[in-house]
């Protein structure tokens, strides 16, 4: 865990919030000599990406899981030299096709098909900015409502009606992943460790008006910076928790609304004595004929948890709905596909509810059709005295703990730039 800092007057630069963009800043300023302090609103670091050792005595990761691209992720570079145990998750998935798997030739298909599709949004985004929805090829057949699933509320969050094809289009190759057994978000805790972190202390306001640089008001009091970096969620920008002054320029605003995160909760279950009969960390979809399906995460990093991703409109309106209809869904659901036995090897289960936490207030951005350059928009900074990073400032890792941590880490150059420019 990182340390909590004496009270300080004045630093450098404030750096509101300790998720993978705060931390990765903070590391950043830390390796060009500069004081810094990060203000985080949560009792933890981490952001969206936490991980719960107390629900299911196991490492259980609530938000953020995968760890996309290891070659070029800097984050997974970075953990390979924590001491904690990153390793490759199985390659592949597999596809229910109601008490079945789907045989070779049908994933063939399914695969085939899921291609075709992307490649299609790809290539209406060359002419307009259109839905993903829009650009679906005709002739998916009975595989459409599970490749829109995969594609759009598993892969971004949202469906593929509300997504922009050209941010689609830009978005990385995120087909080769690794896992850390430990969890993703005690990896981040490895990173952030040492750092002057103040935790439970949320941010109220920013005065960038200042002509030495900002006054950041926080639970604890004022603290005065040359710069500051704002690393919150979309979400939490348009929902006015921290109040500017002077209020944030309307085109910052208006490319927030338009980078608004999508819905993606988990409803873990423990299942005693795998009776699912499936592999440690496998991926399992179903094929399904309506939005009102999810993925299954099965065994996670060898234990008997199991994790049920809902997402998009429909995991949005079950997650209002509260932690019985989550879990009933989820249970039921697991039982279609594999049996009703199953249901009576549930021990504990827990669900998320991302929407609802108050300094998130969603999952991750995916831009809306026409929206793309709302990216540049969002880096943008303001009067070289207010940056911004998180995955949202990301144009191609969107959606990525790899994408925030860049984010941070060119913020925080951004900012030491311009100290050096104004001789601080």
């Amino acid at each position: 865990m990182p340390k909590e800092p004496a009270r300080p007057t004045s630093v450098d630069v404030v750096i509101v919030g300790a998720g993978a963009a705060g931390i990765a800043a903070a590391r950043r300023l830390s390796q060009a000599g500069k004081r810094f302090a990060v203000m985080e609103a949560a009792a933890v670091v981490g952001g969206r990406c936490i991980t719960d050792t107390t629900t299911f005595a196991v490492p259980y990761d609530r938000g953020a899981h995968w760890i996309h691209m290891p070659d070029i992720n800097p984050v997974a570079k970075l953990g390979a030299q924590t001491g904690l145990d990153i390793y490759p998750a199985p390659p592949g998935q597999r596809v229910r096709i109601g008490r079945r798997y789907a045989r070779e030739g049908e994933m063939e298909e399914y695969l085939a098909g899921q291609v075709r599709a992307a490649t299609a949004i790809s290539d209406a985004a060359r002419k307009a900015d259109v839905p993903c929805l829009q650009a679906l090829p005709k002739d998916l057949g009975s595989w459409r409502s599970t490749i829109e699933f995969v594609l759009g509320p598993f892969g971004c969050g949202k469906d593929l009606a509300e997504i922009s094809a050209l941010d689609f289009s830009r978005s990385s190759e995120r087909d080769i992943d690794v896992l850390c057994r430990q969890g993703f978000g005690a990896l981040l805790g490895k990173l952030a460790a040492g750092l002057p972190v103040e935790l439970s202390n949320p941010v109220t306001r920013i005065n960038w008006a200042l002509r030495a640089g900002v006054e950041v008001a926080t639970g604890r009091g004022e603290i005065s910076a040359r710069a500051v970096i704002v690393t919150v969620s979309s979400n939490v920008l348009t929902a006015g928790k921290i109040k500017f002054t002077p209020d944030l320029p309307k085109r910052h605003l208006d490319a927030a609304a338009k980078l608004n995160l999508g819905s993606y909760d988990r409803i873990a279950l423990e299942l005693a004595g795998n009776p699912l009969g499936l592999q440690p960390d496998e991926l399992v979809f179903e094929k399904c004929d309506s939005n009102r399906t999810a993925s299954l995460f099965a065994n996670m990093s060898g234990t008997p948890l199991c994790l049920i991703d809902v997402a998009g409109s429909f995991g949005r309106d079950l997650a209002a709905k509260g932690d019985a209809a989550m879990i009933d869904f989820a249970t039921s659901w697991l039982t279609g596909l594999y049996g009703t036995d199953i249901a009576k090897t549930v021990r504990r289960r827990h669900a998320t509810h991302w929407n609802d936490e108050p300094w998130v207030l969603g999952a991750f951005s995916a831009a809306a059709p026409g929206a793309q350059p709302s990216r540049k928009v969002l880096m943008e900074s303001l009067n070289d005295r207010v940056f911004f990073a998180g995955e949202a400032a990301h144009e191609t890792l969107w959606g990525t703990v790899g994408g925030a941590w860049e984010s941070g880490e060119r913020a925080a150059d951004a900012a030491v730039k311009s100290l050096t420019k104004r001789g601080a």
